[in-house]
């Protein structure tokens, strides 16, 4: 099975269903597919043997993606937001490659060998155009092919572009989701950026479900609640940040997100706090934790809405604090904690997720990552508990080395956050002379409350071991985060250090 060939089944089944677009001009599967087989042979047209993406959200999103699949060659949406030398430097990359550029980005594009600079409007042009010629003789895609490339936007060193094959993808959509299992009037509001591996699953899943995809741009909370209203949209997807932002517009204007019925979230944290006060704020939506990386084609476990609804609803501490897990495993693919000798551990105690399966890639341009028997090593601390639902502790990279002890940055951050004037908080390790790291914390005060650093230090060391209580804490209005949510440690890492370093002299 290859992406190609999910469209060509949608268009069969349900051509005249909208996919993509406004309730009023949007391009139904037939459309769509149309378009990007006209997409597809301007492709092959070219001899090139990549295609990029650098522009925001449209509906050239999906055409761009299926032509390239239909071609029979690998799409690469880039992060727009890049440094231009970081731009050019992944462009360069994709040569023998077209490029499509947004109006606004393409001048940031210098001429390179071998790449051929296209305006997302002159593909649409193509796309639209039906009397712009159609190859009849596409290639068979074999599912090994590449599919997406995605660039990782690592801050040191050069991006490493992971790779999804058809065969990771399709597997990934065929378990998940049912063939239009959504109702004809289901739309689902897209504002997740496309070089973002939930950009693409959105895409993937909304087609094969039959839900009519509606791209924001960028996000906007103003915005983004003005469009679920006048789309009536039934289904969103939202990073922790962004959730915030849209309950506090919505109070703002007075909406009631009435057609809304499922909210789905993901990408960082989520504050406990923040999903009870959405729950509470819409009680009709159903909710959805989702967790998965890049190299396992999107979600690897779920917590459910009945998760959601029995967490809120116990009495039972133990089964309460499912809210602030990633829920369990999808049933198609395996997860496993291990320790730091490889060994598998047991439910509560905290190691690497690993996992398995048919739509885990895995996989760099140039090398994999998978162990010899198909597992990949997610470097993300976490634990499963006797129930067999997921907590995650960040990066392994993010464990604090306190002399020879290991801390758990989200073991801390979690005992802060009970703290009733916490609203968020971060722990990452700074240098140290004496210990190597040194705990130190950012804190985010919740709205008119108070707190002082020796109070936080108390309450941490009152409840975990006086090793794990942080050093310093920083007081911040917000925490830097990226646009999907993730939140930006290294930032923290390199203020609190340098406030450390004012605090000795």
């Amino acid at each position: 099975m290859n992406l190609g060939m999910l469209l060509e089944m949608v268009a069969d089944a349900a051509g005249d269903r909208l996919v993509v677009g406004s309730r009023r001009d949007g391009l139904t599967a037939q459309e769509l597919h149309a378009a990007a087989r006209r997409v597809a042979t301007l492709l092959r047209s070219r001899g090139v043997e990549y295609v990029g993406m650098v522009d925001l959200n449209s509906e050239a999103v999906p055409v761009a993606l299926f032509g390239a699949s239909l071609a029979g060659l690998p799409f690469a949406p880039i992060n727009y937001r890049l440094t231009d030398d970081k731009l050019n430097s992944i462009v360069a990359r994709l040569a023998p490659g077209i490029v499509v550029a947004g109006a606004d980005i393409g001048g940031r594009l210098q001429p390179h060998d071998g790449i051929e600079v296209i305006t997302t409007d002159e593909l649409l042009a193509t796309a639209r155009d039906e009397s712009s010629p159609v190859d009849d003789d596409l290639p068979f895609v074999d599912p090994e092919d590449i599919a997406i490339l995605l660039f990782t936007s690592g801050t040191t060193g050069e991006p490493k572009a992971a790779v999804l094959r058809h065969r990771h993808l399709a597997s990934y959509i065929i378990t998940t989701v049912e063939f239009l299992g959504a109702d004809p009037d289901d739309a689902q509001l897209v504002s997740v950026p496309s070089y973002h591996v939930a950009g693409v699953s959105a895409v993937l899943s909304c087609l094969y479900g039959g839900r009519r995809i509606c791209y924001l741009p960028g996000f906007d909370p103003e915005e983004w609640v003005r469009t679920v209203e006048d789309e009536q949209i039934s289904q969103a997807m939202v990073v922790p940040t962004m959730l915030g932002r849209v309950l506090d517009e919505m109070e703002r204007q007075g909406a009631s997100l009435s057609s809304l019925r499922h909210l789905s979230y993901g990408g960082g944290r989520m504050p406990v706090e923040l999903i009870e006060r959405a729950m509470v704020t819409l009680p009709d939506v159903n909710y959805v934790n989702a967790y998965g990386l890049t190299e396992t084609s999107s979600t690897i476990a779920v917590l459910t809405p009945d998760d959601h609804r029995d967490s809120a609803a116990s009495d039972d501490p133990a089964v309460r604090r499912r809210l602030g897990s990633v829920g369990r495993p999808l049933p198609s693919v395996e997860l496993e904690i291990r320790g730091p000798d490889g060994d598998v551990l047991s439910a509560g105690e905290r190691g690497e997720i690993y996992v398995r399966g048919e739509q885990v890639a895995g996989e760099y341009l140039g090398r994999s990552v998978l162990t010899d028997d198909g597992w990949f090593p997610t470097n993300d601390a976490g634990f499963v508990d006797e129930h067999g639902f997921l907590y995650l502790e960040g990066r392994l990279d993010d464990v604090i080395v306190r002399g020879a002890e290991n801390l758990s940055p989200g073991e801390i951050e979690e005992t802060l956050m009970t703290h009733p004037a916490v609203a968020e908080a971060a722990v990452v390790g700074v240098p140290d002379p004496e210990w190597g790291e040194a705990v130190a914390a950012a804190v985010v005060l919740a709205e008119g409350e108070q707190a002082t650093e020796a109070e936080l230090q108390d309450w941490v060391r009152a409840r975990l071991r006086s090793t794990e209580t942080p050093q310093l804490i920083g007081f911040y209005d917000e925490m830097p985060y990226n646009e999907t949510g993730k939140l930006l440690r290294r930032v923290l890492r390199s203020g609190l250090a340098a406030a450390g370093e004012e605090r000795a002299r």
